[in-house]
């Protein structure tokens, strides 16, 4: 990252809550019914049997009630949310220059990594509806890896994205999957073959612009026996006076002695409702590793899984979130041993300020058949005001005698021994505090590539502004 990026990662809040003035061609109504849902598919040019499974689900959601077990969302008006837009310059384009100026300047706000507009070759960015560039190296073609936006890749690999579309989370889970799957529109679908395996990152942006807009992104990650692949998803949206809903959908499918690593780093605005199910099958001696920081977004419902299906499968959840002043962090972890040795490591760190709520809902459940299974859960909250509030709500089942679960949870707060040390070395006391919280973060940060860590550090230190 150049220096001139550096500096200009010294911002306030303010970058986050600008909107593009952006003509769009196509914007259904702020409503949800069978010709919204219709107009989607559309639009889309979807086969039949895709509009058929969009109508079935309109059809779930119209039935199933709201989520008792989530936090309040009684202020969340369905009826006035815009579920599908399309920009007079829609289009996946290839390159940098393909991609209309507007939309240029807004990536620069963002921050995005210098890393990925010299190595577009691996990047994705949607905005809106709209897919803006969506593109691979070569090298990575040629060997028969597919990384498409989802809808794009439903036209050109039909039955490979049928096969996998839907099977990991069920139409049914709850009312807004059903609503994710009536209106979705595009995503990632990135698929690796047998024996690939890629080192660098692929990377995709979510932007939403809309006032009143709801997002609706479909990721689906194959990969197949012997592979190996990391890939990155940044999301973010300007502030408005009127709720934005974010309800996204991702699912994974890891087989045969593969390894997956899922990033995710989150900043909405405290308008957006962001309300998540993410899901991953890993198979026979895989290893799937979730990694992800959420801050921003006035209510979040954040529902990672793995299913540990097959014999030696492991996991790691390693997740940071950090609730601000109006913010609810609502975050599951979940993870379900099914076959033998399996193992599940989860780590959760939150921040918590300003009257405001961090909980963390653990379930781990491990089989009969699950013989001779490890699973560790660590849950620690950093509270930064005697005002605040975390949550830890674990349910731990285990069905065999073989198996083992060690749980360990804290909450503390920044303690003043630590504090004078710190300052006893001349180090201001608003700095030492960051250093603490950075410490307390430490394990998840490390975990993330360079440039996204350091910027995850710059919007905890925005968040923090203000006092403790």
């Amino acid at each position: 990252m150049s220096k001139e990026k550096n500096n200009s990662t010294i911002k306030t809040e303010n970058t986050w809550d600008f909107h593009d003035e952006i003509k769009y061609s196509k914007i259904a109504k702020a409503w949800i019914n069978e010709e919204v849902v219709r107009q989607i598919s559309i639009s889309n040019k979807e086969p039949v049997w895709m509009l058929e499974l969009r109508l079935k689900a309109l059809k779930i959601f119209e039935e199933k009630e709201m989520p008792k077990w989530w936090p309040n969302l009684s202020k969340l008006d369905l009826d006035k949310i815009y579920y599908f837009a399309k920009p007079e310059w829609a289009g996946s384009n290839k390159t940098w220059e393909d991609v209309p100026e507007k939309i240029k300047n807004t990536f620069d706000k963002l921050w995005i990594p210098e890393a990925e507009k010299e190595a577009l070759a691996w990047v994705g960015a949607q905005y809106d509806s709209e897919v803006v560039y969506h593109s691979l190296k070569q090298e990575l073609v040629d060997l028969g890896v597919i990384f498409e936006d989802t809808s794009l890749a439903l036209k050109k690999y039909p039955e490979l994205v049928k096969k996998y579309f839907s099977k990991c989370i069920s139409l049914s889970e709850h009312k807004f999957s059903a609503l994710h799957y009536a209106v979705w529109s595009w995503g990632t679908f990135l698929y690796i073959p047998f024996w690939v395996k890629i080192l660098e990152p692929l990377q995709s942006y979510f932007r939403m612009n809309l006032k009143s807009w709801g997002q609706f992104e479909h990721t689906i990650i194959v990969l197949e026996d012997e592979t190996e692949a990391h890939y990155i998803e940044w999301c973010s949206a300007p502030k408005y006076d009127e709720n934005s809903l974010h309800a996204w959908a991702v699912e994974i499918f890891v087989w045969k002695n593969a390894n997956m690593r899922y990033s995710s780093v989150e900043n909405w605005s405290l308008d957006t409702y962001n309300l998540n199910t993410k899901r991953a099958i890993i198979g026979e001696n895989s290893f799937m590793q979730w990694v992800g920081g959420n801050l921003g977004s006035g209510v979040t419902m954040l529902y990672p899984c793995s299913i540990l299906k097959w014999d030696n499968s492991k996991c790691d959840h390693l997740w940071l979130w950090f609730a601000n002043t109006n913010q609810i962090q609502d975050i599951w972890a979940k993870v379900i041993h099914i076959w033998k040795n399996t193992s599940s490591n989860i780590v959760n760190k939150s921040l918590s300020k300003g009257w405001w709520k961090a909980i963390y809902r653990g379930l781990v459940d491990i089989k009969k058949s699950a013989t001779n299974s490890v699973s560790k859960i660590d849950c620690d909250a950093l509270l930064l005001d005697s005002k605040s509030i975390s949550d830890t709500i674990p349910v731990l089942k285990v069905a065999n005698t073989s198996s083992v679960i060690w749980h360990e949870a804290s909450a503390w707060k920044i303690d003043e021994q630590s504090l004078f040390y710190l300052r006893s070395r001349w180090i201001d006391e608003d700095e030492a505090k960051s250093m603490i919280v950075n410490w307390f973060l430490s394990p998840i940060m490390k975990e993330l590539p360079l440039e996204y860590a350091s910027e995850m550090n710059v919007l905890i230190s925005m968040e923090m502004q203000g006092g403790f």
